[in-house]
């Protein structure tokens, strides 16, 4: 497992619509081996590895590139910036963070009305995205424009560190297109298509379209979902746990997944002694719930790195579920592509 890799995607910048740079390290990695390769008009790349066999059923495996982030919507007149949310992101987890804006990667600071200024009652709301600016130190609204420019993107500043546990930003989804790449550079029992898609953070727009060009029949999303397995949660409610292995759902609140697959895949990990899990609340989603309805409709997976802090500056993993989700990846690629599901 290539722990340099993981890193080199996390610390790249890649929010929604902005996929330029995560993208062209994905292309440096995969182009020596794929035997078709072609980036689409929405950026998704779009991949074909020959394997050992053809496949039985056509195979489609997808990850996400995008990360979640904001853009510059005013520069106000003291030089401070206002921005909206591009996806999905907890305003209280967005204060006090170091964020780069723009191309250049400028410094910045998101910054909220003191907390000794506010009201008793203030104090116990969450921060409206109204409310919060970040700082880039300028002292006028002409110093700001100098280096700032309405529309660019802005991506969380975080480090990266990694020992048994993992740390860093944008592990939803890097962490997938990591063990996509790994996939892609070995040598495979079948034919197999890669999708590493645009724009998954602001409604699967880009595996919408993949997935439509492609045409599989089966399709695995590998993806980083949610773990509340922290202080003060319990039953279902915690998801999944950090440390439990590799997330394999039956159910989220886009898709509905096909039991065939679901039950191939638990029932084979756990014969190898992978360690899996299943996610134990129905929420959330992934690029399945575009993918799953494409056409005449797609058999579909999803195999997941159970993450702690989603969707904030710094997420957390564990190295030991990461090889197990690698692991799940290549036995469920070779069970979906290796099966007729059509007899």
């Amino acid at each position: 497992m290539n722990i340099e890799l993981l890193e080199r995607l996390c610390t790249a910048c890649g929010v929604s619509g902005d996929e330029d740079d995560i993208r062209d390290i994905i292309l440096e990695e995969i182009k020596p081996y794929a035997d078709e390769l072609k980036v689409d008009s929405l950026g998704n790349i779009l991949a074909f590895k020959k394997g050992k066999q053809r496949a039985k059923s056509k195979l489609l495996i997808s990850a996400h590139m995008d990360e979640v982030g904001f853009i510059v919507t005013n520069i106000e007149s003291n030089g401070t910036l206002k921005f909206a949310e591009v996806g999905g992101i907890d305003k209280k987890a967005a204060c006090g963070k170091a964020v780069l804006i723009g191309k250049n990667k400028l410094p910045g600071v998101i910054g909220a009305v003191p907390v000794h200024v506010l009201k008793a009652d203030e104090r116990a709301k969450n921060p409206s995205i109204d409310s919060l600016y970040i700082d880039i130190g300028a002292d006028t609204k002409e110093q700001a424009e100098k280096c700032v420019s309405l529309g660019d993107c802005v991506y969380f500043d975080s480090v990266f560190e990694a020992d048994e546990r993992i740390i860093g930003k944008a592990i939803d989804d890097r962490a997938g297109c990591m063990a996509l790449i790994e996939l892609l550079q070995s040598e495979l029992e079948y034919d197999t298509y890669f999708s590493f898609v645009v724009q998954e953070e602001i409604g699967l727009r880009g595996a919408k379209g993949a997935a439509f060009t492609l045409n599989p029949d089966t399709a695995i999303v590998v993806e980083a979902t949610t773990a509340s397995d922290i202080p003060d949660v319990s039953g279902a409610d915690k998801v999944c746990s950090v440390g439990s292995g590799a997330v394999v759902s039956f159910m989220d609140g886009a898709t509905m997944y096909d039991r065939t697959l679901y039950k191939l895949i638990m029932d084979n990990a756990k014969q190898a002694e992978i360690p899996v899990q299943t996610k134990t609340k129905i929420a959330g989603g992934n690029d399945a719930g575009a993918i799953h309805q494409s056409r005449g409709g797609v058999r579909t997976a999803a195999i997941s790195v159970p993450c702690r802090y989603l969707h904030s500056s710094t997420s957390l993993i564990s190295r030991d579920d990461l090889q197990a989700v690698c692991d799940t990846l290549r036995l469920a690629a070779e069970l979906a592509a290796g099966n007729d599901f059509t007899c």
